[in-house]
């Protein structure tokens, strides 16, 4: 039995690669959790850090990161995905970065 060229023998394999990929919806709601939870353990690392030293610049850093995490929770819920995830990472390793870098 022959197939033509550019059929896939068993059925459903497409199926199979499109229910992988995430839907706009999805996307943006994945957006939204990682950024309240980063959200989150960025407000948990700045109580630890006031507790430990209290400074103006570790105020600062993680206040920015805060901000930043609500930025991008906005930018998700309109529907910028991707230059939310790009300003989610890099924001965060500066955040990291600055904290590891800057502060005492």
């Amino acid at each position: 039995m022959e197939t033509e060229p550019g059929l896939d023998t068993e059925p459903g394999a497409d199926e199979e690669t499109e229910d992988r990929k995430l839907t706009p919806r999805q996307a943006r709601r994945l957006r939204m959790v990682l950024s309240s939870v980063g959200m989150a353990a960025m407000a948990v690392v700045l109580a630890l850090r006031i507790a430990s030293r209290s400074s103006v610049l570790v105020v600062g850093v993680y206040g920015l990161a805060l901000i930043l995490c609500g930025i991008v929770i906005e930018l998700s819920r309109n529907g910028r995905t991707r230059l939310g995830s790009w300003l989610l990472a890099v924001g965060l390793v500066a955040a990291i970065g600055s904290d590891w870098l800057l502060i005492p």
